[in-house]
């Protein structure tokens, strides 16, 4: 786009000069042959004819800024030049040049006036102020001529419009995009952060708590940690990667990683899985792992040492995922971790990508969560189904 306005920018001043010679040049050669046809009625150019072939070309220089006024400058000295019977011609460049711009320009109506004003002039020209009468042929192409200028020129007013509009809504897509993006990656900071950070007090909280009486035990809890605050930082690095220019825009975390996710989290956690294990499309890949990344963290947050069952069935259709736990924590809830947004968070992943997510106490003690995420048809189960 820019290389298009730098041309504009450079033909601009050159413009009126090469149209002015051209007009002055050729009407010169011109009025040569003319003026060996009596019967067309031409006379020599003099200064004053050279002055009127230099309005136009003058006028172009102001086609941006004041459109109607070269419009009407441009068409009035044509119309002059020729009541003089000068040669005809080449005068005609700079009212094609005027015409074109004024429509480009959004002065269609003007144009539009302007041209059939300047038709009937020359028709009037043509009819009674020659020696010689033209006739209907004449008439026609002037006709063709002016229509020919205006429909090219809307033409291009047009498709420069489409142009102009495709381009802002590939800007409003591309800022939508960014915005959608920014949010994806807080989201996505938010569960790293809180998943590990949760951890981290947690297993901080029951070091303190053991470092007197039982220092082996802290031990393994100073261990999680440790791992805790290694896996955060890698992570968020991963996270932080998608903003730099040409990095993968692959998932940070996905179901692959479920088994790490479950041994890092400090709790005695069961994964069971049902159906065949198969790649996943991004979104449903990284919204599953990170479901069962904050049920997890809900866990430790408020019933840590609580048995946790994970159930991720892979049907045709969909991704299902169970996360339970029986709520029979060995240790108190740490306090001072704050309610978080965990479940409303979780559903509104699971709404985003059209499937459903409930949460809610077990009859029997604990908490369960149980997400619905929809897959996309195989190709060839697609092409199977009735037209």
């Amino acid at each position: 786009m820019r290389s298009r306005s730098d041309l504009y920018h450079r033909v601009d001043p050159v413009l009126p000069v090469v149209v002015g010679i051209a007009q002055v040049v050729l009407t010169i050669g011109a009025q040569f042959w003319q003026l060996r046809n009596p019967d067309l009625g031409r006379v020599p150019l003099t200064w004053w004819g050279g002055a009127l072939l230099l309005v136009g070309p003058a006028a172009i220089a102001l086609r941006r800024r004041a459109p109607v006024v070269a419009l009407v400058v441009t068409l009035t000295a044509t119309s002059v030049y020729m009541l003089f019977d000068y040669a005809y011609g080449p005068v005609f460049f700079s009212p094609i040049i005027v015409i074109f711009s004024a429509v480009g320009n959004g002065h269609r109506r003007a144009a539009w006036s302007a041209s059939g004003v300047f038709f009937l002039f020359v028709v009037a020209y043509a009819t009674w102020l020659i020696p010689h009468r033209a006739g209907l042929f004449h008439h026609t192409a002037v006709a063709a001529y002016l229509l020919l200028t205006l429909t090219v020129a809307e033409w291009h007013r047009v498709r420069r419009e489409r142009l102009a509009e495709r381009r802002r809504v590939e800007r409003e897509e591309a800022r939508r995009q960014a915005s959608e993006e920014r949010l994806t990656m807080a989201q996505e900071l938010h569960d790293v952060l809180a998943h590990n950070i949760s951890l981290i007090h947690v297993q901080a909280s029951t070091a303190l708590h053991l470092l007197d009486d039982h220092p082996e035990q802290a031990r393994t809890a100073l261990t999680a940690i440790k791992q805790a605050s290694r896996d955060v930082l890698t992570e968020m690095r991963g996270v932080l990667s998608l903003l730099k220019e040409g990095a993968p825009r692959s998932p940070t975390a996905g179901m692959a990683h479920l088994a790490g996710l479950a041994e890092g989290s400090g709790l005695p956690v069961t994964v069971e899985v049902a159906g065949e294990p198969r790649p996943l499309p991004p979104g449903i890949d990284r919204a599953g792992y990170r479901i069962v990344q904050e049920s997890l963290t809900n866990v430790s947050r408020h019933a840590p040492g609580s048995r946790v069952t994970i159930s991720v069935a892979y049907a045709p259709e969909e991704l299902g995922l169970v996360i339970e736990d029986d709520g029979a924590g060995a240790a108190r809830a740490v306090a001072g971790l704050g309610g978080g947004n965990g479940v409303p968070g979780m559903r509104e992943r699971a709404a985003a990508l059209g499937g459903s997510l409930s949460a809610g106490p077990r009859p029997g003690g604990g908490f369960r969560v149980a997400a619905r995420l929809p897959l996309p048809l195989p190709p060839f189960a697609e092409s199977k189904e009735p037209k």
